[in-house]
Order: structure tokens, then sequence, then C-alpha cells
């Protein structure tokens, strides 16, 4: 069978067992169905081979093992599915919350921001209409009152107008769509900032007591939140430790005191809900202890925020719109933080809330007085004793040098470690048909196959460590018949065709093998020989085409070469040269002849108007 075929034929699968369930008066969802359809084909008890292509019988009898699972009444079991189902479709990161909330507060704002954005009023009216609009845009954001109070209404619009005066309607409807939504943004927090400072000044309240300032939902949430969750949890945990002592005095092979009337594989069932249960409400706690921690800083901000707002006021009759508006703002910002954490508190309550229906059955079929009964004079540990009688039981490494152990002086933050099974002793799980036992770190960590794994105590490490692969096909095996440990022992790597329920889309396909993938990356030399680089390799094949045609075009040109620099001594080259010859020519030659320089002399010249004139040559011969 193909991949797609089968896809299409488990899709069709889960269509008709979720329009049959709504047939019979239940309404269950894809994700459910898909799980139960996997959690089915993978019970050995059933037969299927997921080799093998699905006959007409084969579909017939998955969809009816389904639909009996999924009608079950008072089935412990299929609550913890559900239970998962929902906790993992509704709960997510803290991040991701906060997202969540300012995507609603966004969608129910989107139709009056739309109305301003988009209004071209004109007449006097229609500019007053759209500031009352305004006015209760800025409300329904900041939380501060109800747009139909009056008061509020009053209060609000004074405030605006102090920032933002009618005449300035005008300058707002030019603007982009994109301007006026950041406008819009800011004049809400300068408007709550405002109004805060204002409710501060007129109550008289004291820099260190603004607790009439915080926002109702947070003030009402806080306490009620972790109170329900610390009392739900006591509760959870106190009856975990009940079942437990129960099973570990019904499975214990050394006790005669076992009863063949006594539902085991239903106390099991009670067990893993209890857990579950028990597992999800410290994931809600932690998160409000989280959000706790994050009002009493944003109350402590607050009140400094508010303290440096009337220092810089004090009594001025005028203050700088640029030293007091930022001030404002960021006031209005620590209110829209401290609104966040009461809603994101709102939602883990209803998340607690909605968890309760889950755990109903094992508590309308065991009742406190049938395990007290079942318990009879046997003490009931705490997970807290348990660990505390183990802990004097330590691995000595020594004992087994073919095992990596790790123990709290030899691991960094060993408190932190990624153990397997969610801290679960895996040996337990197989010696004792199923039982839950919180495994003690403090024993040893033995580390096989870069897994960690804990256990309860010491004979149990050893025992598991003689053979550990043994004993984690033996777990998958449990988990097999008991699909809902899937979830709580966090076994989806070992399952690699079981997905987490969040990250499972409706009509995944089961009976097809998963492709395996994995992230990898190698390292190679380019050239692993570097006298071996072939400078003119190419991988390109259109690359190497657009050299063949350049080289095709050459033919018909006239080629030359030219040696360089760069080229010198690349190749052989020869050249023929000529010596230069001697050779001359007649010309005209410049000549010259040796005569004496003329020397005459004249005497009588001055003084003598009559006087007779002495000449006297002093040139000498050419004779000589």
């Amino acid at each position: 069978m193909s991949r797609a075929h089968a896809e299409s034929v488990i899709k069709n699968i889960i269509r008709d067992i979720v329009r049959e369930c709504a047939v019979r008066g239940h309404a269950v969802s894809d994700t459910l169905v898909a799980f139960m359809v996997k959690a089915v084909v993978l019970d050995p008890r059933n037969g299927f081979n997921v080799d093998r292509t699905l006959t007409k019988q084969d579909v017939q009898k998955l969809e009816e093992l389904c639909l009996d699972k999924l009608m079950e009444k008072c089935s412990p079991s299929l609550d913890t599915i559900k239970m998962q189902v929902y906790f993992d479709m509704n709960y997510t990161s803290r991040r991701e919350f906060l997202e969540e909330i300012h995507q609603v507060m966004e969608s129910r704002l989107s139709s009056v921001s739309r109305e301003i954005t988009d209004s071209r009023g004109k007449t006097r009216e229609e500019l007053d209409a759209l500031y009352r609009k305004i006015v209760t845009y800025i409300l329904l954001r900041s939380g501060l009152g109800s747009p139909a109070d009056v008061k509020t209404a009053q209060e609000a619009t004074a405030a605006l107008q102090s920032v933002f005066p009618h005449t300035e309607l005008g300058a707002f409807m030019v603007l982009l769509k994109r301007d006026k939504e950041q406008q819009l943004t800011e004049l809400t927090m300068m408007v709550t900032g405002i109004r805060l400072f204002n409710k501060a000044s007129k109550k008289g309240v004291e820099d260190a007591n603004l607790h009439d300032l915080m926002p109702a939902a947070l003030t009402e949430a806080l306490p009620a939140a972790s109170e329900s969750l610390e009392n739900e949890l006591r509760e959870s945990q106190s009856l975990a430790w009940k079942f437990t002592s129960v099973l570990q005095k019904l499975t214990d092979p050394d006790s005669q005191s076992a009863e063949s009337d006594v539902p085991v594989v239903l106390l099991k069932q009670a067990l893993y809900n209890i857990r579950q249960h028990e597992g999800f409400l410290r994931m809600l706690l932690a998160d409000a202890c989280l959000c706790t921690k994050h009002v009493e800083i944003l109350q402590t901000e607050f009140s400094s925020q508010m303290k440096l707002l009337k220092d810089t006021v004090k009594s001025k009759t005028a203050v700088p719109t640029a030293t007091v508006f930022p001030l404002f703002k960021a006031l209005s910002k620590l209110w829209s933080e401290l609104q966040d954490e009461a809603e994101l508190l709102n939602i883990l309550s209803n998340i607690r809330l909605n968890l309760q229906p889950f755990i109903a059955s094992q508590a309308k079929i065991f009742s406190q007085a049938y395990l007290d009964d079942l318990l009879e004079a046997s003490e009931v540990k705490t997970d807290e004793q348990r660990m505390m009688e183990s802990s004097d039981e330590r691995i000595d490494p020594a004992e087994m040098e073919t095992h990596e152990w790790l123990l709290p002086e030899t691991a960094a933050s060993f408190n932190e470690l990624p153990l397997q099974y969610n801290g679960v002793c895996g040996y337990t799980l197989v010696n004792r048909d199923g039982l839950l036992l919180p495994g003690n770190p403090h024993v040893g960590v033995l580390k096989h196959k870069e897994k960690l794994y804990v256990f309860s105590s010491r004979e149990a490490a050893l025992k598991f460590a003689s053979s550990p692969d043994d004993f984690i096909e033996e777990v998958a095996e449990k988990a097999k018949q008991s699909p809902e440990l899937i979830q709580l022992l966090k076994l989806h790597q070992q399952f690699s065709c079981v997905s987490p329920y969040s990250e499972m889309q409706p009509g995944e396909s089961l009976l097809v093998k998963p492709i395996t993938r994995c992230e990898s990356g190698t390292q190679t030399d380019i050239h692993p020989v570097e006298t071996n680089i072939d400078m003119s390799y190419e991988w390109n094949e259109w690359e190497l085409r657009r050299k063949a045609i350049k080289l095709a075009d050459l033919l018909t040109k006239v080629t030359h070469s030219t040696q360089t620099d760069l080229s010198h001594m690349r190749r052989e080259n020869m050249t023929q040269t000529w010596l230069p010859k001697n050779a001359a020519c007649q010309s005209k030659r410049d000549g010259e002849s040796n005569v004496p320089k003329p020397q005459i002399y004249l005497a009588g010249l001055r003084g003598q108007r009559d006087g007779q004139v002495v000449k006297t040559n002093f040139t000498r011969p050419l004779d000589e």
C-alpha cells in the first residue's frame, strides 16, 4: 500500500468513526479519534500488521475496536487520553499565551478601529461622533471602566482633550491608515496614564500601597488561582500516593494478601489517570507562580513610576510635554502588562477547571473507603518518603564499569537532567506489571545510549543496568497495551509513529511506517590532494555550454597571443632576434678655422681737437 493511499484510508476511517460517535450521542474530536486509531493498531493484542495491506475486514475490525474504546463508560484509561488531548490542545508556552491574548484583544477592537480609520466625516456632527468613537476605543483597550458608564466616559474625554483636542481631528483625518492606528495606540497610552495618575491623586494613594489601582481581574485571580491549584495538587498527590501503596501491596510477589476479585487493571488505570492529572497541575502551578513573581515586579515598578510622576508634576501649573508624556506612557505600559498577567491567570484557572471532569470516573469507581479497605494496615508513603528511604542506597560506579553513572558530585546541574520516563523507575514498571514509582536520582542515574534513567532503589538500578535494552523494550510493550503511558512517560521518540497531541494533525497516517529524518552533517576537504587541483574544472552544465559556444565563435576570428608578467614562464616560448648592425650615412658636417682675434687700440682721442690719433695694432700674426 502506498503512503498516499494509506493516508486516505486512515482519513476515511477517522471520518467514519467521528460520524458514528456523533450518531451514538458522543461528540469526539478528530485528534482524539486519530490517536485512538494509532493506539489500537499499536496494541499487539489486536493483531494488526502495519506492513500488510488493510483489507475490508481489517478496516471494519479497526473501526469497531475504536468505537468500543471511545464508547466506554467510567473508563479511567479513556479519561486519561481525553485529558491528555485536551491539555495539549489548549496549553502552550507563556509567550504564546500572551501573543494569543493580544491577538484576541486586536480582533475585538478591529471593528471599532476600522470605523475610526475609515471615517470621512466632514460635518460637525460626524466629527463629534468620530471623537466619541476614539474615546470608546481608548476605554475598551485600556480596560479602565466601561464606555457605557457616563462618568467614566467623561473622565476619558477630559483626559483625551488635554492631549488631543477636537481641533486636531482635521490633521488626524488626512493621515494614512497605518499612521492613524499608531496614533490611536499612543493616545490610548497617554489617556490611560493620565487617568491612572488622576485616580492616584484623587484617592491620595500612598506610594507603597497601590492595591486599589490594580486591575480588578488581577486582584481577584491572583490569590484564587494559586490557592486553588495548590489545594487541588495536594489532593491529587494524596490520592496518587494511596493508589501507589495499594498497587505496591497487590503486586508484591512476596505478599499473600492479594485478592482475586480486586480489579488491578482498573487500579493501574486510575493511578495513571491521577498521576497525569498531578503532572498537569504541576505545570499550571509553575506558570501561576511565575505570574505571581511577574506581578510583584510590575507592582514595584508601577509604584516607583507613579512616585516619579508625582515628583515631576507636584504642584506645578505647567509641565513640559517632553518630560511628562513618556512617564504617562510608561505607566500605561505597566498597566497593560498587569492586565496580561490577570488574563493569563484566568486562562490557567479555566484549564484547571476543565481538567476536573477527566478524573471523575476513577473517583466514581474507587471511593476513599474502598481504598482504605484495600490498604488495611499498610502505610501510605509519600514520594518524598520513598526518596528519603532510598537515598542511602547509592550506586558505586566501580561495580559496573561497563556503564556510565551520574551522581550529584560528578554531574553539573544534576537536578535539571532530562530523565527518561518522566522520572519514573523503568525496572519497577516492568517488574511490577505497570506500577509507577518515582525514581530517585541520588541513587544514581544510568546513562545508556545518550539517555538517562533513574530508579527507585539500588537493586532496581543494578538489574536494569544488567540488560537495559530488554527493559526498554518491555516498557514499550507496556505502553502499547496502555496507550496513555505514551504521553505520561514521554515515549514519543520511542514510538516514532505516535506524535504528541499538540503536533498531531487530524487524519495523520499511522499504518504507514514513518519516514525517518534526522539532522546530520559531515566535513570533507574540497581538494584532498592539492597538486591535482584543476583550476579549469566547471560543474555547471550551462557554464560549460557557454564556454563551448564561445570557443566555437573563435573559429572565425584571428587569434594572437601576448606574453605578460602573469603568463611568464608558464609555457615554452621561442622567438628569433637579430643583433643590431653597424650602419653610417654621409651628412652635412660643421667645420671651423683658427684665426687670431683682432686687437686694435686707438690713442689720443680725448683732450685734443686737432691732435693726432695714434693707432696701435696688437693682432698676432698668422704664422705664429
